[in-house]
């Protein structure tokens, strides 16, 4: 097995029980226990501190984003087209040594360590006193939900994986994979086991009765397009979703109002990982709002303490990505920046920059000549068509300083539905990670009814999602899971995972090759091999080679 799951028993048999808090203001507040070891610690009256320590095992999960976008139709590499042969992106050269991979599998796996601790030690361990058994339930619900998600993250990626459901109290070699189909089994047993002791709206940062219907109904979902699916998991699915919607309506707050900064703990939010400050501790440590950005501070007018943040990873969105929103959908400007303005006083040449002019801008469609030349003279225009790099230099007449003030190869609307404030370099962010949304709940209904037959009822979840983002009823007569596909790129891009979503709809091909500009140029995806990524060889050595790889690899 690997190292987190071999190691995280005797650790915690040795060491201080110090997983780190899961503290914010209005979030998970725990005591700060030091040095304080072994059986002493553990009683009913601080128990729950080990559940505590599942969330926090949660955060590293979701900071792993290329898994999640390189190699899809919305999400590609920021390297020259011509020449990038990034092995995540078009498939060339993906090996079991590549550590995206590795990371992956030991950042699920420490999630599953904590909460087989909590399982274990919750049951056989702790003396609960009657009127503590519904903690103790809850508890071990809780463990069991992050449990299944954590396996949910891994089958989606990897196939069938091993299954640890003990405690690990010393170091072994002798792990075997079950199968996929086994590893489903699995997930759903947890799921369907936790649910009734969940509460359906807990704590603000805890795993609900909701959160866990919406999973299991992705999980049914997904199984439903596989060889040992249920006969019924389509509607099984639908149900789920119905109930994790729970009569919410989405449309009672805009989709900028869902991102609003100080709107983070809000009714749409199933389940977020939560970051803050306050308590004994101040957790700025999310990378969330790096992604999907270039280095914006190389533009004129910008330092490395703008308001947009810093580059963190690879990843740009495809120009396939920016033409899906209409002109009447208010989740592009909640989503991306087409202008970006200075934060400081800068110069480029003779011509003096001040704080709050424009530095560049993106217009949503190609400006004419006449419209360029009126903007030229005062900042960079990037039409839609030079958002990549491809060698040459952007051809834009008149800026003859464009690269020697900005050095970027790749400009392109950056994200801006993830900004945050009081972010540094060194620490990261305050925003939370939204894991699942009501507004997903609906397109996962949508797909589920459409596979199950009933596209009236796809048809009326998928509007849904559209009026709120255009205030057109009806916008859709019909559905297809290519539309479901392309609204789901719109209302979630950056949250859920593409890779998985293309995958799950058999659309992973199709897709990259008609819309990644550098699948088109240099891919070599092969379904035989690439719909399953390759066991990280390290955890194929620490078993002693008892985990046997995947085709291909």
């Amino acid at each position: 097995m690997n190292r987190y799951i071999k190691n995280i028993g005797r650790l915690l048999l040795g060491l201080a029980l110090s997983f780190a808090t899961y503290s914010c203001n209005d979030y998970l507040e725990e005591e700060n226990y030091t040095n304080l070891t072994g059986e002493d610690f553990i009683s009913e009256d601080n128990a729950d501190r080990l559940v505590v320590g599942i969330y926090d095992a949660l955060r590293p999960v979701y900071k792993g984003y290329d898994v999640a976008m390189l190699g899809t139709d919305i999400f590609t590499t920021q390297g020259n087209i011509s020449t990038d042969l990034s092995s995540l992106n078009v498939y060339f050269n993906l090996n079991s040594s590549n550590g995206s991979f590795s990371s992956e599998w030991g950042r699920n796996y420490s999630v599953i360590s904590k909460a087989n601790i909590v399982v274990n030690r919750f049951t056989n361990e702790i003396s609960w006193v009657d009127s503590n058994l519904s903690a103790r339930d809850n508890g071990i619900a809780q463990a069991k939900g992050l449990r299944a998600l954590a396996y949910f993250n891994l089958v989606q990626q990897f196939g069938g994986v091993v299954i640890s459901l003990e405690e690990i109290t010393e170091i072994s070699s002798d792990y075997t994979r079950s199968t996929e189909e086994e590893t489903y089994t699995q997930i759903i047993t947890d799921l369907e086991e936790a649910i009734p002791d969940l509460e359906a709206y807990p704590e603000t940062g805890r795993f609900s009765k909701r959160a866990a219907q919406h999973l299991l109904a992705k999980v049914y979902l997904t199984r439903a397009y596989t060889s040992f699916a249920g006969s019924d998991d389509f509607e099984k699915a639908a149900a789920l979703a119905e109930s994790a919607i729970d009569g919410y309506d989405i449309k009672s707050q805009t989709y900028a109002q869902v991102f609003d900064y100080d709107n983070q703990v809000n009714d749409e939010v199933l389940f977020a990982i939560q970051y803050g400050a306050g308590g004994d501790y101040e957790d700025r440590n999310n990378n969330k709002h790096s992604i999907l950005m270039y280095s914006v501070d190389q533009l004129p007018g910008m330092n490395r303490q703008n308001p947009y943040g810093f580059r963190d990873g690879n990843a740009m969105p495809t120009e396939f990505f920016y033409s899906l929103f209409d002109d009447n959908d208010t989740r592009e400007e909640a989503t991306i920046h087409r202008t970006l303005f200075a934060n400081v006083v800068d110069s480029v040449g003779t011509d003096i920059i001040a704080v709050g002019d424009t530095v560049a801008y993106f217009p949503k469609n190609a400006l004419t000549a006449d419209q360029l030349a009126d903007k030229l003279d005062r900042y960079y225009v990037y039409q839609p068509d030079q958002y990549y790099y491809n060698d040459a230099p952007v051809d834009v007449p008149g800026v003859n300083y464009l690269y020697t003030k900005n050095q970027n190869t790749t400009n392109f609307p950056i994200f801006k539905k993830f900004d945050d404030v009081g972010f540094d370099e060194a620490e990261g962010g305050y925003r939370d990670t939204f894991v699942f949304r009501v507004a997903e709940s609906h397109l996962i209904a949508a797909e589920a009814y459409l596979g199950a037959g009933n596209p009236a009822m796809a048809i009326s979840h998928m509007n849904i999602v559209r009026e709120r983002a255009t205030g057109v009823a009806n916008h859709y007569a019909a559905v297809t899971i290519d539309d479901i596909l392309d609204e789901r790129a719109l209302e979630l891009a950056g949250e859920t995972n593409r890779w998985n979503d293309l995958k799950r709809t058999g659309k992973l091909e199709e897709r990259m090759k008609l819309y990644n500009p550098h699948v088109i140029d240099h891919g070599s995806f092969d379904p035989s091999v690439h719909l399953l990524r390759p066991i990280p060889a390290s955890e194929i050595i620490l078993s002693d080679n008892n985990i046997e790889q995947n085709p291909g690899y």
